[in-house]
């Protein structure tokens, strides 16, 4: 068990993929923004990479462990310690019993993970320990955690100093500035070609009117095509209304002339178009966005899209893991050297040269030449 002394801004037990197949019930899948580091807190503790863990929001929170256990954190640095002392991130962590837990604002990045070996062990909701805020479902009581609140968490043996190679880990934008993959459609011919032109080399403000429902962006007008001014009634009076119809994960929706991005807890189906969506494998970089950054958008092929979330699995797995052992091993095995005897080829050269002419000159076929420094 562990004690909540503080809650932080907003933590969360989530789960991955979270809760799917329920959108046509009007529940969304909630789960890790940020997938990537999520997974590999789970992986790093030895847990399945879906395992239910804690999402730190902005700040995290002080807690306490009533038992001995493996735990890591990983995502945005939230500058953890551990009695005082501070611990590394991406990195597996023995905790001993009655030890504390503080973490701090976010620096680099917006979310932190904490996984703990074993799990969260909470109620299942539709299949999934993920907490939905807004319908106050999963989780703890549906809920972000609060003071004094305790979390269950599951017995497994883990070992710690495992830590995360250094290629595997997502790098963090350190100037508020993120590029975020898309792909078009599925309404991207309401969108003219100006419009489509202007999206893709602008940069796209995130407002603080922004949450796991939508990031709202601020930026230049939309144009459109003929389509989206000419329309029946049933379609609104707004170039962006469309008659209602289902969203995808990562819709871009164009309400009047503001993008929201409907991301983890968002709604499945409204009246507004969606040219642009961003794919699972880019959601990563959303959230450890945080309001007040900028973001600029790069097309994408569907095909390249299934391409990087393929590539992100298997980033999320064991394959990325240095145990202590493997340091170990890795510095038996390097090559230890003496001396080392540095040779100028230049002027080796020289000799041979000097050498040749003299044979040749004398009409030898072959001769000693000794030299003497």
């Amino acid at each position: 068990m562990i004690k909540v002394i503080k809650k932080g801004l907003e933590t969360s037990v989530q789960d991955y993929p979270g809760r799917i197949g329920t959108l046509n019930q009007g529940f969304p899948p909630s789960g890790p923004m940020d997938s990537w580091s999520f997974r590999l807190a789970n992986v790093l503790v030895q847990n399945d990479p879906g395992m239910s863990a804690l999402e730190c929001q902005f700040m995290g929170p002080t807690l306490k462990f009533e038992n001995d256990i493996v735990i890591a954190i990983t995502g945005a640095n939230m500058n953890p310690k551990v009695d005082g002392k501070p611990i590394p991130l991406w990195e597996s962590i023995e905790i001993k019993k009655d030890s504390i837990l503080e973490m701090s604002y976010a620096t680099v990045g917006a979310r932190s993970y904490i996984a703990f070996s074993g799990g969260i062990n909470t109620e299942t909701w539709l299949g999934s320990r993920s907490t939905f805020h807004k319908a106050g479902v999963g989780g703890i009581e549906g809920k972000a955690i609060k003071d004094n609140q305790t979390i269950p968490i599951n017995k497994l043996k883990s070992k710690a100093g495992r830590k995360v190679k250094k290629e595997a880990i997502p790098e963090f934008s350190k100037d508020k500035k993120w590029e975020i993959e898309v792909v078009k459609g599925p309404n991207d011919d309401w969108i003219d070609d100006k419009g489509h032109k202007m999206f893709l080399t602008s940069e796209w403000k995130l407002q603080s009117k922004s949450d796991r429902t939508g990031y709202r962006l601020e930026g230049p007008e939309w144009s459109f095509t003929e389509k989206a001014t000419n329309k029946g009634l049933e379609h609104g009076a707004e170039p962006s209304n469309i008659i209602d119809q289902g969203y995808p994960i990562g819709a871009i929706n164009l309400a009047g002339q503001t993008p929201i991005i409907l991301v983890n807890d968002g709604p499945s189906m409204g009246g507004f178009i969606v040219p642009y969506t961003v794919p699972s494998a880019a959601f990563w970089k959303l959230g450890q966005a945080k309001p007040g950054d900028f973001l600029s958008f790069k097309e994408v092929s569907l095909e390249k899209s299934q391409d990087m979330r393929t590539e992100q699995t298997l980033i999320c797995t064991e394959k990325s893991i240095v145990t202590s052992s493997d340091i170990n091993q890795n510095k038996q095995n390097k090559i230890k050297i003496d001396k080392i005897k540095i040779i100028d080829f230049d002027k080796e050269n020289e000799k041979v040269k000097i050498r040749e002419k003299f044979i040749e000159k004398r009409g030898l076929k072959s001769i000693k030449v000794r030299f003497y420094n």
